[in-house]
């Protein structure tokens, strides 16, 4: 996954520690987040273009008040970039990864969803070459290439039976993709904040007319409670991600990104009853073995820093 940019990490063993330990509990409230959106379109039947806005607009409001509080930017520099066509762009690609996942969420296991969603860096490295002149090496095609038979044995389809969940995924998957990959180039130009802001920013004002078209008022106050917490998942998730980057280098936090198969199976089953079969649990991992060893390949060829988002 794309990693952000920072200027300043500590090598003090105690603030490595407590890097990997942030990391892991920000994926667990991204596990958390996806876990609502499933919760709330299969028992609720809320339509996806509603939880997704919730999703933005929470966490777009909770952007706005915490930033002047905490941060060095005003909300006026929020606005400020030096590349708006692509803020526009890659704020979109946002918008259409998490609706896309949010469907995909309907007809898949949570541990399937993620399965498929790890193949975005393989991608992102796949395409680095073309698009950002980071040409990758024979090892890390044939990383690549394993990772993608990886998920193939992991949902298993059949002829003229593809779930279409799977095609939602492998959709959000490559708009996640592109996503990183603007990522990576904007976070030459733009503070992280802003970046952030922009995809929130977006999100809100694009999904505005779709939820209010598709609006369904939620039955009773644990379904409002959820659709008003996926903010709070989706902005206390990136806090803690951004922070713990902060505190360690990428080479340290990064492979605890994959804990969130652990975390998508462990709620699957505890809300959904869900536990993944055995093609599921080889073909994940063998995507996340092509994910570290693609990893440790890009840590001995120095490649810039980047992200400012996961999820």
């Amino acid at each position: 996954m794309a990693a952000p940019h920072t200027t300043s990490r500590s090598n003090r063993p105690g603030d490595r520690s407590l890097a990997i330990a942030l990391m892991i509990l920000a994926i667990t409230f991204f596990s958390a987040l996806d876990t609502s959106a499933k919760y709330l379109g299969a028992h609720y039947g809320l339509p996806v273009t509603q939880v997704a806005w919730s999703r933005f607009i929470g966490q777009f409001g909770a952007l706005i008040v915490l930033v002047p509080v905490f941060g060095s930017l005003s909300v006026a520099d929020l606005f400020k970039t030096r590349h708006l066509k692509l803020q526009l762009v890659r704020s979109v690609l946002m918008a259409s990864t998490t609706v896309l996942n949010f469907l995909a969420l309907q007809y898949l296991r949570l541990d399937q969803t993620i399965t498929i969603v790890f193949l975005a860096p393989l991608v992102v490295a796949l395409l680095a070459g073309p698009i950002l002149g980071e040409w990758a090496g024979w090892r890390r095609i044939t990383a690549i290439g394993v990772g993608f038979l990886g998920v193939v044995f992991a949902m298993n389809p059949g002829v003229g039976d593809l779930n279409p969940g799977v095609l939602y995924s492998l959709a959000a998957m490559l708009a996640y993709a592109f996503f990183m990959l603007l990522t990576r180039y904007m976070a030459a130009f733009d503070p992280p904040m802003v970046t952030l802001f922009y995809s929130m920013f977006v999100g809100t004002l694009l999904g505005a007319p779709l939820a209010y078209f598709a609006w369904v008022t939620p039955p009773d106050l644990q379904a409002w409670l959820m659709l008003a917490s996926l903010g709070f998942l989706g902005g206390v998730g990136h806090w803690l991600f951004l922070h713990a980057y902060r505190l360690a280098p990428a080479s340290t936090v990064a492979p605890f990104l994959y804990f969130q198969l652990i975390s998508m199976i462990s709620f699957g089953y505890l809300v959904f009853g869900d536990l993944p079969d055995m093609a599921t649990l080889v073909g994940a991992g063998i995507v996340v073995a092509s994910g570290i060893y693609l990893f440790h390949r890009e840590r001995k060829t120095v490649t810039p820093a980047s992200a400012a988002e996961i999820e």
